[in-house]
């Protein structure tokens, strides 16, 4: 073999006169047009090998020896490459290798036909990232490729990837990827068999993939499993499976769906649903009415946010739970953050200053009572000059309510018009000053009310006056400390007061079903009479709310300024005393006091206070303080008290031990009962960036449903 000579470039006419010896003693450089299906026509390539001769026998140009053919955007390597000028095939031979962007192919032999524009490989392996494929052969274009036995991993591949197998692979590069007769696993095993996969590859991969396991004394040994994988154009459909030995097996199908309508943030269409069924041979206990929880035991779970129209969205939710307890007892990371399931169905339309909007919500759960809407239809303008310097709001409703009692009391009922309309006329003194007096009306009708002792129709006409007042100020300072990151100072002070006067609101107490009621909340409610959500249960007002907002900012150079502290502090002046079960109101009212401070990355501090100043008795206070290091370390402590109701004190902390491991526990103390409710120690450990492990230790104390121990093994897909 002859020594390497340098390179030149040639046009392919050239290279076919040099078809002698002499090309034999030159590394050449060729021209071909379209040789390969994704060559460009009339690129010029750069073609380079050890020797270059003509077999002749078969008339073919053959390269042998560091084979190379490029063009800057192609590269083809290969321990022989042999052209046949007459059928225009281009074959390569021996550690193949097709390069192109992103998409890297290797095989065995590859076979390109350049004038139908396809190509033929043995034993083949080609990816772009994030997926990785081999098989035992391959056909098409680049615009589509089909492979026959073959494997796809998403990811490096590796023990730990996603993986599954196919008889037949149709993948066509950066758009979609679909399967016949495939079984899906994680690394050499694949025991889910899926007749039919198809996966959008501008998606992630899997939209849901949970191992879960562990003890818990209700439940006893458990093993939870959870799986969804592409089964059409953006539909995922799969189950989850629980097996616990103290309860038995619950199954359901599950699945997600969705499209994007430009970008990610703004849904054309998408949504979810879970499913779970189990006869439960356990200690099931008591429900929330006390009623014992049945054997058969379900739940239906539905989730669905589409995009109509350009301003027409529709979302829809649906939460069917056979008993009370259903969540709390197998799912009680779902379960607690929201204990009332909700249902219901909305359309609503945006216009240019106006809100449309048709609302329903329905009671498919035996054990809860809910204001059922069937339906509600909505107008809203939003305010609008209208001259004069005046502006006007307005808001109608049109509603059918139904409320029944689970345990088997009078059903509450009315069919009610509702329209409100109100005039405000703003004043300002320059930047600083505002002062806006506020007059409106709000007239309702209820027919066909039922549930009270005195049934029928009525109306209710009530008015309001009142005002709103500002006073802007502001204040800068030319403080530094490059420590902190503060670039200079600004104070934001705003003294605020709203006056509202609505008399006679509680009228027709006796004949209007209180359906949308008053419900218990520690924080000050809207005073304006369009505002109020208990519309059912109105009381009389005439009330001055002062309050006064602090904020300090600093310059931020990604987002123009940063809050550093926000302070905001208000309470109500009521000349009119309404009666409550815990007796009359006061004339003033707590002091309600809300900060947020964040002077740097590393710390940030939320409290919220409730202070009766006639008694100086601190009514409600929530603190937070969350510090961290980074991605090293953050510990988050906070508590929570309510006087004669709540007083408990948590830490939630993590500590990164190393790169794949990271320590965290989770204590909950109850200082009223002076006991630990939940004590939690863990690991998360990070298997092959892909899936995140997670094994956690929990103690809980006092009565309660859950167990007093749990051991729990985790595993979430981390990478997809």
């Amino acid at each position: 073999m002859r020594r390497r000579p340098a390179a030149r470039k040639l046009a392919w006419p050239e290279c076919a006169a040099f078809a002698a010896p002499v090309i034999r003693r030159l590394a050449l450089f060729v021209l071909l047009a379209a040789a390969a299906p994704c060559l460009r026509a009339q690129q010029p390539l750069v073609t380079d090998a050890d020797v270059l001769e003509v077999d002749a026998k078969t008339k073919e140009n053959v390269f042998r020896g560091h084979a190379r053919v490029a063009d800057g955007v192609t590269l083809i390597t290969a321990d022989e490459i042999r052209y046949n000028s007459e059928t225009e095939t281009i074959t390569a031979i021996g550690h193949a290798v097709f390069t192109r962007l992103e998409i890297r192919l290797l095989a065995d032999k590859i076979v390109i036909q350049r004038r139908v524009q396809s190509f033929t490989a043995e034993r083949v392996r080609f990816g772009a990232h994030p997926y990785y494929a081999e098989g035992e052969s391959a056909s098409g274009t680049l615009q589509e490729i089909t492979l026959t036995q073959a494997t796809v991993t998403y990811g490096e591949p590796g023990p730990w990837q996603p993986t599954f197998r196919a008889d037949k692979i149709i993948y066509a590069p950066g758009q979609r990827l679909r399967t016949e007769n495939a079984r899906a696993g994680i690394g050499h095993a694949q025991p889910l068999p899926f007749p039919r996969l198809q996966q959008d590859l501008r998606q992630p991969f899997p939209g849901f993939t949970t191992l879960n396991g562990g003890y818990r004394s209700s439940l006893g040994v458990f093993a939870e499993a959870g799986l969804q994988l592409p089964t059409a154009a953006n539909v995922r459909l799969g189950g989850d499976l629980g097996l616990y030995s103290a309860r038995g097996v619950m199954f359901g199908p599950s699945g997600s769906y969705g499209r994007t309508a430009g970008l990610a943030s703004d849904p054309g269409l998408r949504g979810s649903f879970r499913t779970g069924y189990i006869n439960d041979h356990g200690d099931k206990k008591f429900d929330t009415l006390g009623r014992p929880v049945p054997e058969h035991r379900g739940y239906v779970e539905w989730q669905h946010e589409q995009k109509l129209a350009e301003n027409l969205t529709l979302t829809a939710q649906l939460n069917w739970w056979k008993d009370s307890e259903i969540l709390r007892d197998f799912r009680p990371r779902a379960f607690f953050p929201v204990q009332q399931p909700d249902t219901f169905v909305e359309a609503a339309h945006a216009g240019a200053n106006t809100f449309v909007s048709l609302f329903a919500r329905f009671q498919p759960n035996s054990f809860q009572r809910v204001q059922e809407r069937l339906p509600e239809v909505r107008f809203d303008l939003l305010p609008l000059a209208v001259g004069n310097g005046f502006y006007e709001r307005f808001s109608a409703s049109a509603a059918v309510l139904r409320e029944d009692t689970p345990l088997g009391g009078p059903r509450l009922s009315s069919h009610r018009l509702d329209a409100y309309y109100s005039l405000a006329r703003p004043f300002s003194y320059r930047d600083y000053f505002s002062f806006s007096p506020v007059a409106g009306a709000r007239v309702t009708h209820y027919a066909n009310s039922t549930g009270l002792t005195r049934t029928g129709n009525s109306t209710r006409t009530l008015g309001e006056i009142g005002f709103d007042a500002a006073l802007n100020s502001r204040a800068t300072f030319n403080y530094k400390n490059p420590r902190w990151k503060i670039d200079g100072l600004r104070h934001l002070l705003t003294p605020r007061a709203s006056y509202r006067y609505i008399p006679e609101a509680s009228q027709g107490t006796g004949r209007i079903p209180a359906i949308d009621r008053r419900t218990f909340a520690t924080y000050l409610q809207p005073l304006g009479l369009g505002d109020q959500r208990n519309l059912d249960d109105l009381t009389a007002t005439h009330t001055l709310r002062l309050g006064f907002d602090n904020t300090l900012q600093t310059r931020d150079p990604v987002y123009g300024s940063r809050d550093l502290l926000t302070l905001n502090v208000a309470n109500d002046f009521r000349f009119k005393r309404n009666a409550t079960t815990a007796g009359p109101e006061r004339r003033v009212s707590e002091v309600h006091t809300e900060l947020a401070l964040a002077p740097a990355a590393w710390v940030s501090v939320d409290l919220y206070q409730s202070f009766a100043p006639q008694t100086f008795t601190l009514r409600e206070f929530n603190t937070g303080i969350t510090l961290r290091d980074g991605d090293v370390w953050s510990a988050r402590f906070s508590n929570n008290f309510l006087r004669h109701e709540i007083q408990d004190y948590q830490l939630d902390a993590r500590l990164r031990l190393n790169e794949t491991y990271d320590a965290l526990t989770r204590l909950h103390y109850d200082a009223r009962k002076r006991r630990f409710n939940e004590q939690a120690y863990g690991l998360s450990q990070n298997l092959g960036n892909t899936w995140l492990v997670s094994y956690l230790v929990s103690l809980y104390s006092g009565p309660r449903r859950e167990s007093h121990f749990g051991l729990n093994v985790q595993i979430q897909a981390r990478g997809f």
